[in-house]
């Protein structure tokens, strides 16, 4: 199972790098909203919390940046970035496309048996998560749930951008989660239909569901009463 923890704040221990710990946490607290939207976040802040010097918590803001989820202000810190509509858009999208893509190189290569083993792995870690109530556990798995999608299609250039991206997507989960509750057990199932469709190589299936999903789980909103 640890192969498919991918996030920073479940890749990284005491033996890390101080400056890999120091930005894992923070990021951590920005999904958590522990640091607010909007916020101002200082190296000074980053280095009391951590027991730390200044210097690798610069290097942590820089990552904090990299991942999007502050954008630094010259001689001031960082200000926590705020999700807006047309990045849960964008972001979506380009997963969708990532997801759908791998889907079809993997039924071309006949791998699809250890994907869904993998796949309801963590389907069983996302339903506890939900039992325990445990929301950054279940945007943890929901993470990994599609990550795992993506990486079974082996390309190197989609994984470097699903590392870059993987914080924001968890903190898109993380919201839904938040704000939308009730809606957590559909988002479940529709995984599971994932899961069987990507199994049984239905890629025009995968593909239509995978929207379907988007549009369900994160844009509730739009659905018709």
């Amino acid at each position: 199972m640890n192969e498919l923890l991918t996030l920073p704040w479940q890749l990284t221990d005491d033996s890390s790098p101080i400056a890999s710990r120091m930005a894992a946490w923070a990021a951590r607290e920005i999904i958590e909203r522990r640091f607010e939207p909007g916020e101002l976040l200082t190296e000074a802040d980053l280095a009391e919390a951590q027991k730390a010097s200044r210097t690798p918590a610069r290097e942590a803001m820089l990552q904090l940046e990299r991942w999007r989820l502050v954008r630094l202000v010259p001689k001031k810190g960082a200000i926590v970035t705020t999700v807006t509509s047309r990045e849960r858009r964008d972001l979506l999208a380009v997963r969708a496309m990532f997801e759908v893509d791998a889907v079809e190189a993997l039924t071309a290569a006949d791998g699809l048996e250890a994907l869904a083993k993998d796949l309801r792995t963590l389907l069983d870690h996302q339903r506890r998560a939900l039992e325990a109530a445990d929301t950054l556990a279940f945007a943890s798995a929901d993470y990994a749930f599609h990550a795992r999608l993506i990486r079974s299609g082996g390309n190197s250039i989609v994984e470097e951008l699903l590392t870059t991206m993987g914080p924001r997507l968890a903190r898109l989960t993380y919201e839904v989660a938040i704000d939308h509750p009730v809606g957590l057990d559909t988002l479940l199932d529709e995984h599971e239909r994932l899961t069987d469709r990507a199994e049984n190589g239905d890629t025009a299936g995968f593909g239509r569901l995978v929207h379907e999903h988007i549009a369900a789980s994160h844009f509730p909103e739009n659905r018709p009463l």
